[in-house]
């Protein structure tokens, strides 16, 4: 599994609110609290659309 630049996870933020985001490495996804929403990464490049990012559940935004 192709690795995210680390240098560019420092700079990118959430497309919607403008907020941090924090990199999943087991599930390769990026995630903002602030939305509720898991943006995948595919072959170690975010896809940084609204419409490609999973929903987060209640749960998962409490303990993130």
């Amino acid at each position: 599994m192709p690795e995210v630049d680390p240098k560019l996870l420092e700079i990118l933020v959430c497309p919607l609110t403008k907020g941090a985001l924090r990199y999943d490495r087991e599930r390769q996804e990026l995630i903002s609290r602030s939305a509720g929403l898991a943006y995948p990464i595919r072959n170690g490049v975010p896809i940084m659309l609204p419409g490609e990012a999973r929903q987060l559940s209640e749960e998962e935004i409490a303990r993130r």
